[in-house]
């Protein structure tokens, strides 16, 4: 049996159950099982009783029993990962050291399972380790076609250290994307709240964000305020901007929903411009069409924060995925054009 366990949700787990936080993080529980911890009040959040159901919030401390060893788990044993994607996964590390291990997570892989998904960043760490007994850690999340700057720590203590460093915004994330039409003014602010709504399929699959207007998100039911900066950096006439955005909040899709709610959706975004509309010059729809991809443009780019361990200040800057990088080049841009931190004079 291992020993008991205290983990820090993170604000990426924030507003989960329960039961299904600890079956993502440990798959070896059975809903049997948990529900049992929590009538005998084993498991425990912030020192109280919980339920299975019972939703967390950031920064909530949860303790854990002694589980049963990885050998005599009933569920899947721990994932094996092919030769291929060990080298993927060592090929997409661009900055470590002793504690952390930065990576530039391709487009389509998820940062951690769930129903239907059994390849993931948090399962393919296991080709992390360079030598260290433990797996790293994930202590933020990416959506699964979103590229870029993923963090993971090497040690119990720098992930609580990481973890409580991007709650209280003590990090600094930029985000580069493609979207449709220009933004106006080119340098600003979008503060619409976001709530979840649910989606048309069945169970409610499908569900996306719904923004909602700031004087209106104290009186909407399960709505949370959301603040993202944006700057225009080079545009295509009126069809297409290249944009920076910093997300000074964590929600779920903000940077997707904020885009879009303003009339200028993320490009291959079609849970939010539309799968099959076609930007024809007017500025809106998701597709620019002709050579540009349908992926979705939505970069990690950069993000600095302060080392937990060391003290210093750390920057790591993650190159454009392939698809981007060859939207970048057909429109005339590249890289090395666009300032650090363009949100500067906000500041």
């Amino acid at each position: 049996m291992s020993g008991v366990q205290t983990v820090t949700v993170t604000e990426e787990d924030a507003d989960q159950r329960l039961d299904r936080w600890l079956k993502r993080h440990f798959p070896q529980l059975q809903q049997g099982r948990i529900e049992k911890m929590c009538r005998k009040g084993e498991l425990r959040v912030d020192g109280g009783r919980v339920r299975a159901a019972t939703r967390l919030a950031a920064g909530q401390q949860v303790r854990i029993p002694p589980l049963p060893e990885p050998g005599t788990k009933p569920a899947a044993p721990r994932p094996q990962v092919t030769g291929d994607d060990a080298q993927m996964m060592r090929d997409a590390v661009i900055w470590k050291d002793d504690y952390i291990i930065a990576i530039n997570k391709p487009p389509g892989l998820p940062t951690q399972g769930g129903t239907g998904q059994t390849r993931h960043v948090d399962g393919l760490a296991e080709a992390l380790r360079f030598g260290f007994e433990d797996k790293p850690r994930l202590v933020h999340r990416l959506d699964k076609d979103t590229s870029g700057v993923l963090l993971l720590a090497r040690t119990r203590a720098v992930a609580a250290g990481l973890t409580a460093a991007i709650r209280h915004r003590q990090t600094q994330k930029i985000y580069w994307a493609l979207v449709a039409g220009v933004p106006v003014p080119y340098l600003g602010e979008i503060r619409y709240g976001l709530v979840k709504a649910p989606g048309h399929g069945k169970g409610g699959e499908g569900e996306k964000m719904r923004a909602i207007h700031p004087a209106e998100v104290d009186a909407t039911p399960g709505a949370k305020r959301a603040h993202t900066l944006y700057a225009t950096l080079y545009r295509v006439a009126s069809r297409a901007s290249w944009v920076a955005m910093e997300p000074l909040t964590g929600r779920t899709h903000q940077l997707r929903a904020h885009m879009a709610e303003i009339g200028h959706p993320i490009v291959g975004d079609g849970k939010y411009g539309g799968s099959g509309q076609e930007n024809l010059g007017d500025g809106w729809g998701a597709q620019l069409g002709g050579i540009i991809s349908k992926k979705l443009h939505l970069h990690a780019r950069r993000m600095q924060f302060r080392h937990p361990v060391t003290g210093k200040t750390i920057t790591v800057t993650a190159p454009l995925p392939e698809h981007m990088a060859q939207s970048w080049e057909n429109l005339g841009w590249s890289e090395d054009i666009a300032a650090e931190d363009p949100f500067e004079k906000l500041r």
